[in-house]
């Protein structure tokens, strides 16, 4: 299976500029496979027998949140697409249910970008974009959003 941009591209048109969802994504699963190796951890530092069984139960559970939000996070990543191309913005994001944007760079009037202090020191943000006629849009959570900005206003 490919990109989804590679299917769509009109003759002539060609691809400007890519991000994807941002790695903050696995931030929760990263905390779930800390807190399920903690857990590991303490049940061997402990003595006593209903407590070591306690530990290692909480860690199970934990690994298995962990996994799943690995795997969520992970889907997301892979079904999200978001690139700049030299006649408009394409935005898709699904795989069974998929929901796509696209806007024509002419029609493109403002780009705003969103960003909290995290999302300065670790490069991520919300782009929303305001079409003439078109409505806005709002892409959360991409990868390098002034790089993605400046692909788009600048012409």
């Amino acid at each position: 299976m490919g990109r989804y941009i590679d299917h769509i591209l009109q003759p002539g048109e060609k691809v400007l500029y890519s991000t994807n969802a941002h790695w903050v994504f696995y931030l929760p699963a990263i905390a779930a496979w800390i807190a399920a190796l903690v857990l590991l951890i303490l049940s061997r530092s402990t003595t006593t027998e209903g407590l070591v069984l306690l530990c290692l139960s909480a860690s199970a559970v934990v690994a298995l949140a962990a996994l799943y939000w690995t795997a969520k996070a992970w889907f997301h990543r892979w079904t999200t697409e978001t690139d700049v191309t030299n006649l408009r913005v394409v935005h898709k994001t699904g795989f069974i249910k998929r929901r796509t944007f696209e806007m024509a760079l002419d029609k493109v009037e403002s780009v705003d970008v969103n960003q909290s202090i995290l999302g300065r020191i670790l490069n991520y943000g919300d782009v929303t974009i305001l079409g003439v006629g078109e409505g806005k849009e709002t892409i959360s959570t991409i990868a390098s959003p002034l790089d993605f900005r400046n692909h788009i206003t600048a012409r």
